[in-house]
């Protein structure tokens, strides 16, 4: 296992306007790395925020023209209660001409926060605008720890694109000159047949050979649903970035829990890392989050 703790399942506190069994709103997807200065002890979280389109309450705009709207509150809290972070964003999805449409694209938007070592709580809160009384309250405790020396894995990224070099500004969406594409909540629905995944590696020996190992497996199965590999090297000065794909085409509806391993060029495991795959082959998804405005 990875040398801090992985994040503990979610815990959602949902406001008593939702109804029980009502699905959430938000969701939020949470990736911790070291600082690039590594003087600096503490991390990089990034915190991608997601609002389901179809949830949320449209308001008449005009003739046939229609837009929804929300709030969402995001903050990192210390265990004495004071805040480390607190932000208000405001979302505004595209105008729809359509509000009966099946599939409402969601509204998603990332922060990048530089936090300390420590223990905190993260907490989403988000209100629809054009709804009274509609909110939505998420919850999850958060360690960020990284002063160690030998080699280990950041969390692991899912995406719905293969990293990719880009030509744009740096912004909070890139990572090392890669853009990346997230898979919010890490679900891959009908038309999604392939898996890709970003992670770093740190303390690696430049120059080291080095396998890196992951696999898609079901809670209690005994075979694997898909597995692949490949070589890397270790980087020089800078996070040594591992990027795979692994093809979903056959592995049917349900949960599963993806492990990265760095291996040496004598098989000795040096450091894993997991995360959870959900897997819906009846429903098409989104046609992708869309950036709020």
């Amino acid at each position: 296992m990875c040398f801090f703790s992985r994040l503990l399942p979610v815990v959602f506190l949902v406001a008593a306007s939702l109804s029980a069994g009502a699905q959430h709103q938000l969701q939020l997807d949470v990736a911790r790395f070291r600082n690039d200065d590594i003087a600096v002890k503490g991390g990089v979280v990034e915190v991608y925020a997601t609002v389901a389109g179809k949830s949320l309450a449209y308001q008449k705009r005009g003739p046939k023209m229609f837009q929804a709207g929300a709030t969402v509150t995001l903050e990192v809290v210390r265990p004495d209660g004071t805040a480390a972070y607190q932000e208000t964003v405001t979302l505004k999805p595209p105008v729809l001409r359509d509000t009966t449409a099946v599939i409402k694209n969601p509204i998603s938007f990332q922060k990048r926060l530089n936090l300390p070592d420590g223990r905190y709580t993260l907490r989403g809160q988000m209100r629809d605008l054009y709804r009274a009384g509609s909110t939505d309250i998420v919850e999850e405790p958060l360690t960020v720890e990284f002063g160690v020396t030998k080699p280990v894995l950041s969390d692991v990224v899912l995406l719905a694109k293969p990293a990719s070099r880009s030509a744009v500004e740096p912004n909070n969406f890139m990572r090392n000159g890669l853009s990346l594409t997230r898979a919010a909540g890490g679900l891959y629905a009908r038309g999604q047949d392939k898996l890709f995944f970003y992670t770093e590696l740190y303390n690696a020996t430049a120059g080291q050979p080095l396998t890196v190992r992951y696999r898609l497996r079901a809670a209690k199965a005994a075979k694997e649903a898909a597995s692949g590999q490949h070589a890397v090297q270790g980087a020089d000065g800078r996070p040594t970035v591992l990027a795979g794909t692994l093809d979903l085409s056959k592995v049917p509806t349900g949960e599963y829990m993806l492990t990265v391993e760095v291996r040496s060029a004598k098989n000795q495991l040096l450091t894993t890392q997991t995360t959870t795959v959900n897997r819906n082959t009846a429903d098409y998804a989104p046609a992708g989050a869309v950036m709020p405005r």
